[in-house]
């Protein structure tokens, strides 16, 4: 909570040299003003170089955060949206269709969240169903069938843990997908644009490259589920996050992602066209080096690099 005050001072101080800049009086030096907007400027920079694990998960699931939506009306063109699992029905917190990025057929499938709580309410809170995971997986096979690259985007708290999603085979959809996503024949790249949540996130996340954003977390539970679980208190949660490790840092480091992208400064959040941009650069380099490798390397590559993780070794201590 301390460094949430001090992100609200800095945030204050910035408004109040914009106010200066604004009113452009004269006994104020403008050489002054432009130093402090350049202090302003480098304290927002170290805060958010040293957000903890709690704050960046504060960061990912912030409400102005761009989406799914955002990214394919910035990216993508002439995108079409399919629906239905040709099962039970459809699924609006899941979004999957077929677009073109810089010229080329591609497949798109992602979690959606919604702005306000009507959004949210109709959207599931971006918690996916049966239905959904199901409709994912069609159109991933189709992109394979077609031989188009397939690029999905993860933003979900979990699947939905409701009994209708029990019923109709929850934890059944997400386990075929695991399977059938490492054998699909098109390269595959997986971004984590904010909460990567669960097995709900791990079902659209079997790719040749596993791409996060540096405000995004990615964990097999919530912190608060997390805190639940071990303490019996919800308000340890930012103890649980320090101790899942569910940031890109450290999820780079323990080879569970390949690559962290760059925010604008304050998060993405601030600048969804500049956050656009440093994303298009990694997916138009991944994409890039995913085409050139045949499709045989590809899928074993794809399921020697799911293999590997969590391996570990023990020693005896003499």
């Amino acid at each position: 909570m301390k460094r949430a005050s001090q992100n609200d001072e800095i945030e204050k101080l910035r408004r109040e040299v914009e106010d200066l800049q604004r009113l452009a009086r004269p006994e104020i030096p403008a050489a002054d003003v432009e130093r402090l907007r350049t202090e302003v400027t480098q304290l927002r920079h170290e805060f958010y170089e040293h957000l903890g694990p709690w704050q960046r998960t504060l960061l990912a699931r912030h409400p102005q955060r761009p989406y799914l939506v955002d990214y394919i009306r910035l990216l993508f063109e002439d995108f079409r949206e399919l629906h239905g699992d040709r099962a039970y029905g459809d699924d609006a917190a899941m979004i999957a269709g077929f677009a073109k990025y810089r010229g080329r057929p591609v497949a798109i499938v992602g979690q959606q969240k919604g702005r306000d709580t009507k959004q949210r309410v109709a959207l599931n809170f971006g918690q996916a169903k049966p239905e959904g995971y199901r409709k994912a997986l069609r159109i991933m096979q189709l992109a394979g069938k077609f031989g188009r690259p397939i690029f999905t985007f993860i933003d979900t708290p979990g699947a939905y843990p409701g009994i209708d999603a029990e019923e109709r085979g929850q934890a059944e959809a997400i386990a075929r997908n695991l399977r059938e996503m490492a054998r699909i024949p098109v390269p595959i790249v997986v971004t984590i644009t904010g909460e990567g949540g669960s097995g709900g996130a791990l079902a659209i996340a079997v790719g040749d490259r596993v791409n996060m954003f540096e405000n995004s977390v990615y964990s097999v539970i919530s912190p608060e589920g997390c805190a639940s679980i071990l303490w019996r208190d919800s308000a340890k949660a930012e103890t649980a996050a320090e101790a899942l490790k569910i940031t890109a840092r450290d999820l780079n480091e323990l080879g569970i992602i390949d690559e962290i992208i760059s925010e604008p400064e304050g998060g993405a959040h601030t600048d969804h066209e500049a956050a656009a941009q440093l994303l298009d650069r990694v997916l138009d380099r991944t994409l890039r080096d995913l085409l050139a490798m045949p499709t045989p390397e590809l899928l074993d590559r794809r399921y020697l690099k799911f293999r590997r993780m969590g391996l570990f070794f023990e020693s005896i201590r003499p």
